[in-house]
């Protein structure tokens, strides 16, 4: 469970939202959404400790993760899985050595149980025979899969998606979208997904976190936000010309 706790963010004299409140219950996919440059990846960032607010806690299965020592705090953050918006891979390696290197860096398994693990990795996300490919022959949607195999190959609790969908054709998003959902369902893993694809919102979350005007506007399930008379929220909806 992540509990955001009257979480409060300022960068010098701007501040980006003040006293955000939610809960993200175990194997719950929650979406959060909002205008550009209304704190939504400032969000994601503090949730593992990337960003420190300026008053307000999040706490990770019962631990404030702010108030961590440094060990203790690395650990929490390896039950986090990442997929960045660019994907974020190593164009200096290929495929496989991408989606191995948090297994030589965090473990001590041997090339034979590396080599498992990752192919067991791109057969979750369908790209078995891609394991020898540079980072540069990949397309946009191939990145974020190779992306997405990196993310789950420590098996952690959590994923946190930003912007997965970004800069994809209608298709490869539907592809995509369906992945969240598969490791959602597959692994039992709690999902936070931060996006603007208002048809990946109904497709994978099961609830909705609208940051607006500084702060928390709005939060609830999927249901509720298709039955919403929240005017801010409905702007927000019929800007991004999409109808629930």
């Amino acid at each position: 469970m992540i509990e955001i706790k009257n979480l409060t963010k300022s960068f010098g004299d701007l501040l980006v939202w003040r006293d955000v409140s939610f809960t993200i219950d175990d194997g719950d996919t929650v979406a959060i959404i909002g205008r550009s440059g209304c704190g939504k990846s400032v969000l994601l960032k503090h949730i593992n400790a990337l960003l420190y607010p300026d008053s307000g806690s999040v706490v990770i299965d019962g631990n404030d993760i702010h108030k961590q020592d440094y060990v203790t705090q690395r650990k929490l953050r390896q039950k986090f899985g990442i997929l960045f918006q660019g994907s974020a891979l190593f164009d200096s390696i290929n495929t496989f050595e991408n989606i191995a290197f948090p297994l030589r860096y965090f473990t001590d398994l041997n090339e034979s149980e590396i080599r498992e693990l990752v192919m067991n990795a791109l057969q979750q996300v369908n790209l078995e025979n891609v394991h020898d490919k540079e980072t540069s022959e990949l397309s946009g949607g191939m990145r974020k899969r190779v992306g997405l195999a990196r993310a789950i190959i420590l098996e952690p609790e959590y994923i946190m998606y930003d912007e997965p969908t970004s800069g994809l054709d209608p298709q490869t998003s539907g592809e995509i979208n369906e992945l969240i959902i598969r490791m959602a369902e597959t692994f039992d893993i709690t999902s936070v997904v931060v996006t603007h694809d208002m048809h990946s919102v109904l497709e994978v979350a099961d609830k909705v976190a609208f940051l607006d005007q500084q702060k928390l506007s709005w939060f609830g399930t999927v249901d509720d936000l298709r039955s919403s008379d929240h005017k801010d929220l409905e702007l927000f909806i019929r800007a991004s010309e999409y109808q629930i």
